[in-house]
């Protein structure tokens, strides 16, 4: 697989002709927001145009930030689930789960006013007897994508495969258990974050989130 991706609209076309041929019934496309709503919107577009009548819609998490360096993810959280930790970076910084209800309610708030933000008064799709396809731009670390895997098993899918551009190899396979499937465009040896591996990955807003969810379902 050529890398860079040129960018994500890209990286999601190229992830679709891998997920055409699994042949699945009834997709629903769940993007991780933001950056993976550009990549999960060309699946979705592709699976439909193969037959499968696709739904997009975004499934929202949040990182839960370490008090004392919020950029340190220490867990996350996924609308519909509980809080899921990396018990050997807690474990390393001497902190429990109750040290973190604070942050883990904060964040929930503010993941309650995003999926406000993304979807109104629509709710989350029903997920269950379905094949769930969840999408990212990437795996770093994997924690918000292993939030959003179990809190996607919860709805009973009938199939739930993780499908991403690129992926750091450790978390690829840690998150295999957590997947039926897991579908992944290039696993470099060397990786330090998911932005090196496309040529323009700018930052998206809400509204870059909310246009896509519209022109899908338009």
């Amino acid at each position: 697989m050529r890398l860079p991706f040129t960018d994500r609209a890209e990286a999601g076309r190229l992830l679709a002709e891998r997920l055409v041929p699994l042949c699945l019934e009834d997709p629903l496309v769940l993007a991780l927001p933001r950056g993976g709503v550009p990549v999960a919107f060309e699946v979705a577009a592709r699976l439909t145009d193969a037959g499968a009548k696709a739904e997009l819609e975004v499934l929202v998490t949040r990182k839960i930030g370490y008090p004392f360096q919020p950029e340190l993810g220490v867990g996350a959280i996924a609308e519909g689930g509980d809080p899921v930790f990396d018990d050997a970076l807690l474990d390393r910084l001497s902190l429990t789960p109750e040290d973190l209800a604070d942050t883990v309610w904060r964040e929930r708030a503010e993941l309650e006013r995003r999926v406000d933000v993304y979807r109104g008064r629509r709710s989350l799709p029903q997920a269950q007897g379905r094949a769930v396809v969840l999408v990212d731009d990437g795996l770093a670390t994997g924690g918000t994508a292993r939030a959003a895997l179990r809190a996607v098993r919860r709805l009973d899918p009938a199939r739930l495969v993780l499908a991403v551009p690129v992926g750091a190899g450790r978390t690829v396979r840690a998150l295999e258990e957590e997947a039926d499937e897991v579908v992944v465009l290039a696993v470099p040896r060397s990786f330090y974050a998911v932005g090196q591996f496309y040529h323009h990955f700018e930052q998206l807003t809400d509204e870059d989130v909310i246009s896509l969810l519209a022109g899908s379902r338009s």
